[in-house]
């Protein structure tokens, strides 16, 4: 690994070149070789880019089509059903960006489906139980067990869960249960995940086995959350794999758990931590200053930074998604530092950066 960050980072700078004529608000497209169909392996990834809003917005998929980003991180879109984007081209929009060019001029983008493994989300296809629900009042008697709080961060909608349940799992996995329904063709997340053709799975709230509401109930059940989260991963790649062998799956933080758990660490192709060094407070309005350039606590800072000492200790490549637009420049070279793959943007996420990595 001595070699890996003078390496990545002349890399990087290729790719940041070839990036910058393709993306961007007043970048002219690249003009670029048809790609061979083959994905960029996810260890030779130099740029990414992260939606998880507005996709549906008009041009908003073109614009990453004509980007030279080597991956995308996107929300799957249709699985909204409460903004009536349902009926949102997912599997479209994938095949379109699986046949648009990395940064290599050579290889396709890689394209991964976001989701939120930890939480139970109340806009989903699989939520079909009452919404009547006040902060500080007990949860409507139709919720399932599995759900254990309401989200700690304050995300409205979102629901913190008994992620070991075997119902949850269900809809994250198996679909053994879920029922026949005429308005889907998918049975659990990663099922649509599968059928739209997302080359793998970005995984958030990883680090809901830290939660306190999580693991107080995992105490009442007599369970041990860290072990419960390392299964939980497995079998979501065991299950992607076992359909498509080349299937990727991307943690997002909960860095400690590579250490607590080290088998988890060949369970996962790649990590990703937020906010290393920059955060931001609002994640709603693009324009928000709160949305970004607020700096990390040194202490934290230090905290993630020995932690993916340890993937990259073992070969997993490490990305950073650093909320920064004023403090951008300093976010790439921090990260570059380090030998990760950063990306710079607004917590919003609801569209392409304005500030893609510099010349």
């Amino acid at each position: 690994m001595n070699g890996f960050k003078p390496i990545a980072i002349a890399l990087c700078i290729i790719a940041i070149l070839c990036l910058q004529a393709g993306c961007g608000d007043s970048a002219e497209t690249v003009k670029r070789q048809e790609p061979s169909g083959t994905p960029l392996p996810i260890d030779e990834v130099m740029t990414w880019a992260y939606q998880l809003q507005g996709l549906s917005e008009p041009e908003a998929v073109r614009e990453l089509e004509k980007s030279a980003y080597d991956m995308l991180v996107l929300e799957p879109t249709c699985t909204d059903w409460s903004s009536g984007e349902k009926d949102f081209d997912t599997a479209g929009m994938v095949e379109m960006l699986k046949d648009s060019t990395a940064s290599d001029g050579v290889h396709r983008k890689l394209v991964l489906a976001y989701i939120d493994i930890g939480e139970a989300e109340d806009w989903r296809w699989y939520w079909t139980w009452s919404r009547g629900w006040e902060p500080g009042e007990p949860f409507p008697p139709d919720w399932p067990d599995f759900i254990v709080a309401p989200d700690p961060d304050g995300w409205e909608g979102n629901y913190p869960v008994a992620f070991w349940d075997p119902a949850w799992k269900d809809i994250i996995i198996y679909g053994e249960n879920a029922g026949s329904r005429t308005d889907q063709d998918y049975v659990s997340a990663l099922d649509e995940v599968l059928r739209h053709g997302f080359d793998g799975v970005y995984l958030d709230w990883v680090e809901g086995y830290e939660d306190p509401d999580v693991s107080k109930a995992a105490r009442a059940q007599g369970v041990d959350p860290v072990e419960e989260m390392a299964r939980f991963v497995k079998e979501i790649g065991d299950y992607g794999r076992s359909r498509n062998p080349e299937f990727l799956v991307v943690q997002q933080n909960a860095a400690a758990l590579g250490g607590e758990k080290p088998e988890t660490l060949s369970y996962i192709d790649a990590i990703v931590q937020e906010a290393i060094w920059f955060d931001g407070t609002t994640f709603d309005d693009w324009d928000d200053p709160d949305g970004a350039d607020i700096p990390q606590d040194p202490e934290t800072s230090e905290y993630y930074l020995e932690l993916l000492g340890i993937y990259l200790s073992r070969g997993i490549p490490v990305f950073d998604c650093e909320y920064a637009v004023e403090e951008a420049n300093q976010a790439y070279a921090l990260s570059g530092e380090q030998g990760f793959i950063p990306y710079c943007s607004r917590r919003p996420l609801s569209k392409l950066t304005t500030t893609p990595p510099p010349h």
